[in-house]
């Protein structure tokens, strides 16, 4: 089985993946895990009566971990591809659950890189920089010939409209944000001291370079969050419509910044 196995790479795992998966919410039924490991075997090329109960047997004992860990009945998609893909094909389907960015300023840092020309998406080309960059990042060398290989992985998995580019939304697939940190807060907060230490955490977080004005990808994380609020998902030509109506509003002397007292302003708040 071993040698069957080590045919499957993440767009094989992610196919198969996706055949029981069907609602795309990144884990299956305990239930179903069987059926996937025989679906699985056959699609490597094994035949139907060498599919037998010990070798799903064995694959069960390597899930083993997931069973304990899952009490709800579930298995998730990275628990399943660390015991059945290799380390480089597991490390890129899995990164983005291991090592979530810290808040959507470091997401849109990264988006505005390779969305240089600030047309709402990335192509084939740009995302195998994006990957080369984030190998890097993790101390891991990476071939031409496996970089793009890799890509064309990557677009398979994320690019949902099939157009050979992908939008603000299929890399957030892809680039996993903690947590929206507009969440944190209520927004019917109603004495004028919660609104104040509100705001000004609010502001603090966003202001990544504490100059005390926000720009930039600081702008670009703060209508992110402010977006998904009341939408799930946005993309980047709506992201940047956004932006460019809130730095209008807000951006009263016209510096390109959001100073403090602008976006306190823009919100309508008065602490003075």
């Amino acid at each position: 089985m071993d040698g069957a196995l080590d045919k499957l790479d993440a767009a094989g795992f992610f196919q198969i993946w996706q055949y029981f998966d069907k609602d795309d919410n990144g884990y299956i039924e305990r239930k179903e895990l069987d059926a996937l490991f025989k679906h699985l075997l056959l699609s490597l090329g094994m035949k139907k009566e060498e599919v037998t109960e010990d070798l799903i047997q064995d694959l069960r004992k390597r899930c083993a971990f997931a069973h304990h860990t899952s009490a709800d009945g579930r298995l998730l998609i990275q628990e399943l591809a660390t015991v059945m893909l290799p380390e480089e094909e597991n490390f890129l389907l899995l990164f983005r659950r291991e090592t979530p960015l810290d808040n959507s300023v470091e997401f849109m840092k990264i988006w505005r890189k390779y969305d240089e020309d600030s047309c709402g998406y990335i192509s084939a080309n740009e995302l195998q920089g994006f990957l080369q960059d984030l190998f890097l990042q993790h101390r891991k060398s990476i071939t031409p010939s496996k970089l793009e290989e890799y890509s064309e992985t990557m677009m398979k998995m994320f690019d949902k409209k099939q157009d050979g580019r992908l939008d603000l939304n299929d890399l957030a697939r892809i680039l996993a944000v903690k947590e929206n940190f507009l969440l944190k807060f209520k927004m019917d907060a109603c004495s004028r001291e919660d609104r104040k230490r509100d705001f000004e955490k609010i502001f603090a977080h966003y202001d990544v370079t504490k100059t005390g004005a926000l720009e930039g990808p600081e702008v670009d994380g703060l209508v992110k969050d402010m977006m998904e609020l009341v939408k799930p998902s946005i993309s980047g030509a709506e992201l940047n419509k956004f932006r460019k109506a809130l730095m209008s509003h807000c951006d009263i002397n016209r510096d390109g910044k959001i100073q403090k007292n602008e976006l306190a302003l823009c919100l309508g708040l008065k602490f003075s």
